[in-house]
């Protein structure tokens, strides 16, 4: 795909969740980095429902620069990678990068992607070697899910990886054409099998405020990638049912066993209650993860708009119906 005549050579996007104390530094870091690679550059703010002070800086901060910077503000949070899309689909540049906007990862290794970009690959991943600040229980259980993933899934997906990355002209093309709601961008892009590389980087604590994706919120993540991309949890529930009745099939071979071989059989009411328990979890677990496919199913056949701009200096993003 032909994009040598595109004046943008970088754009850069920036989801935005109440970061009214970080936003002045925010800005002059991407300001800092992009001018350190390129003339021809565009930064894209995302903001996502924030309830604080956050749009009203960033409109500031626009109106000093308007020809490079740039903002969009939904109506409502409408979701960390659904903001990382909207960005997308109004970038122009050849090369697009997305990153979080708290600072935890440094703009400033944009330039080291962009040179592994002019190298010939189309995607850039930023790969956490150290993440700081981070519980116990949030680096395992990342790690355990990455790898879960991985296993599940029939294509290579980088491990230990997050929405920091770089990506070029052709790879949004088709990114674009993926219009499922349920949005997981990691293993969409990493679905397509485009020549890609990363470079290691030790991710900062985050220095105010406090996280903007809790438990809940990786969780739903994490479930997305999963139901997205596998039918393994089908197959898991076919595979409990078809364990479960075998297990009931040898318990009532035992009892007639009992029965017709004079063996004392004292009736008893934990051997019952932990059967009916048993069975009923399997039984509400297998339809839960049925019930989550049918859900996306009916979120695609919605064909909601993913997201409703409220406010933007981007004239097709108010343009667009």
């Amino acid at each position: 795909m032909d994009t040598k005549n595109n004046e943008i050579a970088l754009s850069i996007v920036v989801p935005v969740f109440n970061e009214e104390q970080i936003i002045e530094v925010l800005v002059d870091r991407m300001v800092s980095a992009a001018e350190s690679i390129t003339p021809d550059y565009e930064i894209i703010f995302v903001n996502d429902g924030s309830r604080d002070t956050s749009l009203l800086k960033l409109k500031e901060a626009c109106a000093k620069n308007p020809s490079r910077l740039h903002y969009i503000s939904f109506s409502r949070n409408f979701g960390h990678q659904v903001a990382i899309t909207a960005g997308m689909d109004f970038a122009k540049g050849d090369a697009v990068v997305t990153i979080d906007g708290d600072l935890q990862d440094p703009p400033e290794l944009i330039k080291d992607m962009y040179q592994e970009y002019l190298n010939g690959y189309k995607v850039v991943y930023a790969k956490r070697e150290k993440r700081k600040g981070e519980t116990f229980f949030k680096l395992l259980t990342a790690k355990m899910f990455y790898r879960l993933l991985a296993n599940m899934v029939s294509f290579e997906i980088p491990l230990d990886v997050g929405d920091f990355r770089l990506i070029s002209r052709d790879v949004l093309e088709y990114l674009k054409k993926m219009k499922e709601p349920d949005k997981y961008l990691r293993g969409q892009i990493a679905w397509m099998g485009f020549k890609s590389t990363y470079v290691m980087f030790e991710r900062d604590e985050r220095k105010f405020g406090k996280t903007n994706y809790p438990f809940k919120k990786m969780l739903r993540l994490a479930f997305n990638g999963i139901t997205a991309f596998s039918d393994s949890p089908l197959k898991l529930a076919t595979s409990m049912g078809f364990a479960v009745c075998s297990i009931s099939f040898l318990i009532g071979m035992y009892a007639l066993y009992g029965y017709f071989f004079g063996h004392d059989t004292v009736p008893g009411w934990a051997s019952t209650i932990i059967s009916i328990t048993f069975l009923g979890g399997v039984q509400l677990l297998s339809l839960g993860v049925i019930g989550e496919y049918i859900s996306r199913i009916i979120n695609n056949v919605r064909d909601r708009p993913l997201y409703i701009i409220d406010q933007s200096t981007i004239d097709s993003a108010i343009e667009r119906p």
